[in-house]
C-alpha cells in the first residue's frame, strides 16, 4: 500500500515484504515517459529511499511495455541547444539517481525497452525480462540519442556499437547474451519472479548491499562515468540543433506519430 497518489506511475508497498513497486502507468501509450513521468519515479524513488521500511525496489510499467521511451508527442522542439542542454540534463539527473539509489533497484521488463527507458532499465542493479520482450535505442534514425550513456558501462564496445548505430531491437535472448539483461522468465511468471528476486533482496542484510552497491558504483565513477554523462548531455544537446536535428523535429511537429515512425523506419524495412 501507499500513501501517496500520482498522475502517471503507482507506486506500492509490499504487504508482506520491504520492497516497493514504481509502475509507470500509461498502458495506451505503451508507457511512454513525459516530464510528469520522469519527475514522479524521481520522487516515488525518493519516498521509497527515505523509508527504513524499503529495501528493495521493482520498476516495472502497466500493461503490453516496460516502457516505449520517451514521449515524442506534445513538446515544443523548436528550441536552442540551452533548452535541450537543460531538457537532457534533468532527464540525465533522474535516471542517474535510479543508479545512486542506495537500495537495489530491479527492472521488471515486459514487452519493449526503447530508447530512454531502455537507459532506465540499464540505470537499474538488475533486469529481469519476459520472453517476449524488446530492446533497442532506435532514436539514432531521427538523428537524437540518449541522455544518459548508460550502454558502454554494461556492455562490449562492439554490442554498443550495433545498438546505439542501427536502431535494430533485439530480443530477450539476444539481450541476456549482450548482459542487457539478468535473466529471461516467460511472461506470465515475471510477476512472480521479480517480486521473489525483490523479496530476496528485501531480507538480506541492509548494510551489506548498500556498501557493495556503493562499491561497484564507485569502481566506475572511477574510471569516469559522471564525465562521460556530462560529455553525452553535450553532444546529444548539439545533435538536436543540427540542420537534420531541425529537419527531423519540423518533421514530429507535422506528423502523427504513427505517420512519423513510418517515416523512420521505412527505409530500414528490408535490410536486416
Amino acid at each position: 500500500m501507499s500513501d501517496q497518489t500520482f498522475e502517471t506511475i503507482l507506486y506500492e508497498k509490499d504487504a508482506t515484504d520491504k520492497f516497493a513497486t514504481i509502475t509507470i502507468n500509461r498502458p495506451d501509450k505503451l508507457n511512454a515517459m513525459n516530464k510528469t513521468v520522469i519527475r514522479e519515479i524521481d520522487k516515488a524513488l525518493a519516498a521509497a529511499v527515505a523509508d527504513p521500511d524499503v529495501n528493495a525496489l521493482v520498476i516495472t510499467g502497466a500493461g503490453r511495455a516496460f516502457s516505449s521511451g520517451y514521449d515524442l508527442q506534445g513538446g515544443d522542439f523548436d528550441v536552442d541547444i540551452d533548452f535541450w542542454r537543460s531538457d537532457m540534463g534533468e532527464n540525465a539527473e533522474a535516471l542517474l539517481n535510479i543508479w545512486k539509489a542506495p537500495i537495489p533497484v530491479i527492472a521488471s521488463v515486459n514487452g519493449y525497452a526503447l530508447a530512454g527507458a531502455l537507459e532506465l532499465m540499464m540505470c537499474c542493479d538488475l533486469a529481469i525480462a519476459a520472453d517476449n520482450a524488446k530492446f533497442g535505442e532506435p532514436e539514432v534514425r531521427h538523428n537524437s540519442g540518449p541522455p544518459a550513456l548508460m550502454m558502454p558501462w554494461l556492455l562490449a564496445t562492439r554490442d554498443v556499437r550495433w545498438l546505439m548505430y542501427t536502431g535494430d531491437l533485439v530480443d530477450a535472448e539476444e539481450a541476456l547474451r549482450m548482459h542487457l539483461i539478468n535473466k529471461i522468465v516467460p511472461a506470465d511468471q515475471l510477476k512472480l519472479k521479480t517480486e521473489n528476486l525483490a523479496r530476496k533482496l528485501a531480507r538480506m542484510p541492509v548494510p551489506a548491499l548498500k556498501f557493495t552497491k556503493a562499491s561497484i558504483n564507485n569502481q566506475q565513477m572511477v574510471a569516469g562515468l559522471l564525465p562521460s554523462f556530462q560529455y553525452n548531455i553535450e553532444a546529444i544537446a548539439a545533435l538536436h540543433v543540427t540542420n537534420q536535428g531541425r529537419e527531423w523535429m519540423a518533421n514530429l511537429a507535422k506528423m502523427s506519430l504513427k505517420e512519423y515512425l513510418a517515416f523512420r523506419d521505412g527505409p530500414f524495412k528490408d535490410l536486416d
